[in-house]
């Protein structure tokens, strides 16, 4: 497998992906982007009237600016870009993106979707080449659980279902969220050995797949 850097193996980056208007100031990306060194926003700009191609050439752009490999932890329409990212910019597995954490990924193929979502649809239905988590409500207005595993199912993600918690956004009351941080810190262990390494894609799953706060309602994709 591949390193991370060619000499010293450097902690990730974190990038956030919001979604639709952005994270305010009471949701938890943004709470981590204050309480995290590591933790960066990436500004994708047309909050309010999202494009798929504009969207993921700012993506593009802040992963090829980052220093160190990248750990991405997208929101709702943030999850779609991920992908769209990951299926029009082929990578190696594991470099530059060494891993994703994917939140109430938004349902850009469903009846009734809003307009904002039509350039992100259908979305992609590819393996993505780096360790993912992905983690759904199961009353999201957005998504329904059935549809979240089934995305997680064509994204390679492990699936993990977080009760009913709404669309796992400020108005859900997470606050810092530390389950949702249990689960990033699971993801960058996944994505990274002790020497910068990436890990092989069964090695990463197996990282992923261990007990964690929200043992009780995950499955496997």
């Amino acid at each position: 497998m591949g390193h991370f850097s060619s000499s010293i193996a450097r902690p990730p980056t974190v990038l956030t992906v919001p979604g639709l208007g952005n994270s305010g100031p009471a949701h938890w990306q943004t709470l981590w982007e204050q309480g995290r060194l590591d933790t960066h926003r990436v500004d994708l700009g047309m909050w309010d009237t999202p494009h798929r191609n504009a969207w993921v050439t700012k993506l593009d752009q802040a992963i090829s600016s980052a220093q160190a490999p990248v750990i991405l932890v997208g929101h709702s329409l943030g999850c779609q870009a991920i992908a769209w990212w990951a299926s029009l910019s082929p990578q190696p597995y594991g470099w530059p993106v060494a891993g994703a954490l994917l939140v109430a990924p938004a349902d850009v193929d469903r009846e009734g979707a809003p307009a904002e979502l039509n350039t992100f649809a259908p979305a992609p239905r590819i393996p993505l080449p780096f360790p993912s988590i992905l983690v759904a409500s199961t009353d999201d207005p957005w998504v329904s659980i059935e549809r979240a595993h089934s995305l997680a199912a064509d994204w390679g993600s492990y699936f993990v279902d977080a009760g009913a918690q709404g669309h796992l956004n400020a108005a859900s009351g997470l606050g810092w969220w530390p389950e949702g941080q249990a689960l990033l810190d699971r993801v960058i262990e996944a994505a990274g050995g002790p020497h910068g390494e990436v890990r092989a894609p069964g090695d990463a799953r197996a990282i992923l797949a261990r007990p964690h706060d929200y043992t009780a309602h995950e499955a496997r994709s």
